[in-house]
């Protein structure tokens, strides 16, 4: 009884409850055991990056279209539309790729592939040129 008792002081000492609610998605944390803390705020560093970069591309379209560059009202729009859908798509690839690592994780499986990496340079070399263009010509 006393060893009992003071292995759960123990475990709630660390932080460990089993009063403690259910962490969510489930999808992720109701498989697997828990990975080393380290690799999970590793993991969720990398999403909070990507959402950074999210961010970032939301702010450049907002100051194209509030510094009206270029002139062109709809070589503007196309730019500030093209950047709005780089930063949703970024923002929810964060997302899926924070979930598929820290399940693969738990589950002591080999980490995903980043294949999106292709599309997220390609929109952005795309949207450049375009925007150089748009200097250019109009």
């Amino acid at each position: 009884m006393a060893r009992n008792l003071s292995a759960a002081i123990l475990r709630h000492a660390a932080g460990m409850h089993d009063d403690r609610p259910p962490r969510r998605p489930h999808a992720v944390y109701d498989v697997g055991q828990e990975p080393d803390p380290r690799f999970s705020l590793a993991n969720e560093r990398t999403f909070l990056a990507w959402v950074r970069t999210s961010l970032a591309i939301v702010a450049g379209a907002v100051a194209l279209h509030s510094l009206k560059v270029p002139e062109t009202v709809w070589v503007r729009q196309v730019l500030v539309i093209a950047l709005l859908a780089i930063a949703c798509v970024v923002a929810v690839t964060a997302s899926t790729r924070w979930a598929r690592t820290e399940r693969a994780m738990r589950l002591r499986e080999p980490l995903p592939g980043f294949g999106f990496v292709g599309v997220f340079s390609g929109g952005i070399v795309v949207v450049a040129v375009l925007l150089a263009l748009a200097f250019v010509v109009f």
